[in-house]
């Protein structure tokens, strides 16, 4: 199996608001930055959404290191709170249906591709490609925000 890291961040201007999204894909010396948005979302929406588009940028099963400063991400695999989520009926330990299902549900058919590892990073913090993710992320909802100013006034974010 080919050997990759992947860095991710997400963002977002309001909670909900407009969101982005990061991505540094490295294997070997090769290094792919991806980037989106999306409006009306929430800054876990998109730490997960920046977790799918990576793992699904890759062509074929890899073994990955993951690398996020979203606590809500890597304690999700490390912590097992998806095989209580699963063995619960998809409910939290506040008996509520978990947020974001749609997305954990992509997330889960992603990592069954491949080997995946979950590293927690301190965000904005000494991880040089932590921090390029967080600048694709902002760059990505000033892109949308450029794009679409009439969403911007309707949500009344700034």
């Amino acid at each position: 199996m080919k050997k990759v890291n992947i860095y991710t961040d997400g963002a977002c201007s309001g909670n909900p608001g407009p969101g982005g999204w990061g991505a540094i894909l490295e294997f070997g010396p090769h290094i792919k930055e991806m980037s989106g948005f999306m409006a009306g979302t929430t800054n876990n929406r998109m730490e997960l959404f920046a977790a799918i588009s990576a793992l699904g940028a890759l062509k074929e099963p890899c073994e990955v290191d993951l690398y996020s400063d979203s606590a809500y991400l890597v304690n999700a695999f490390n912590e097992h709170w998806i095989d209580g989520w699963k063995k619960n009926g998809w409910k939290n330990a506040a008996k509520a249906p978990v947020e974001n299902q749609d997305l954990w549900f992509i997330l889960l058919a992603q990592t069954k591709k491949h080997h995946v590892n979950f590293y927690k990073v301190k965000g904005h913090a000494d991880n040089p490609r932590n921090n390029r993710c967080d600048e694709l992320a902002r760059a990505a909802i000033d892109e949308f925000r450029r794009l679409n100013p009439e969403i911007q006034e309707k949500e009344g974010k700034d």
